[in-house]
């Protein structure tokens, strides 16, 4: 398993952070799957999200200062893969944190993993990035 790191300062307060975050935005600013169906269950909320023939569920929790999500099922590009999204106020606006462990479970797992995570990486760029526009 490979974990990655992305940070992004966004000018607004941590409130309209949290607010901006429900789980199904979350998989829109990734902008590798789209949105099939959102349910919840178990105190949870559970997305399923598809693109190109695979299908993926990822079970959102929230936490004290964010969020946690994680595929879930057998189905999904990975083996495991889960994302911590946390907040804190600073400089009159939120520094958000994107913290990602991915595994794709193949033969050479050095190489696949590291290559899962280097797109992990983007996709996390893009949800900051599509956050801070939104909300500045």
């Amino acid at each position: 398993m490979r974990e990655v790191t992305v940070e992004r300062f966004v000018g607004a307060t941590p409130a309209e952070v949290r607010r901006a975050l429900e789980p199904p935005v979350v998989v829109e600013y990734e902008g590798s799957f789209d949105v099939l169906d959102v349910e919840e269950r178990e105190g949870a909320t559970v997305v399923t999200a598809g693109a190109r023939g695979i299908g993926v569920s990822l079970r959102f929790e929230d936490r004290e200062d964010g969020l946690r999500y994680e595929q879930v099922g057998d189905e999904g590009p990975f083996d495991e893969m889960w994302t911590e999204l946390a907040w804190e106020p600073e400089d009159e606006g939120t520094v958000v944190t994107a913290r990602s462990g991915v595994s794709l479970g193949l033969p050479l797992a050095a190489v696949s993993d590291r290559v899962a995570a280097w797109k992990r990486r983007g996709e996390l760029d893009r949800a900051l990035e599509r956050l801070a526009a939104d909300l500045e």
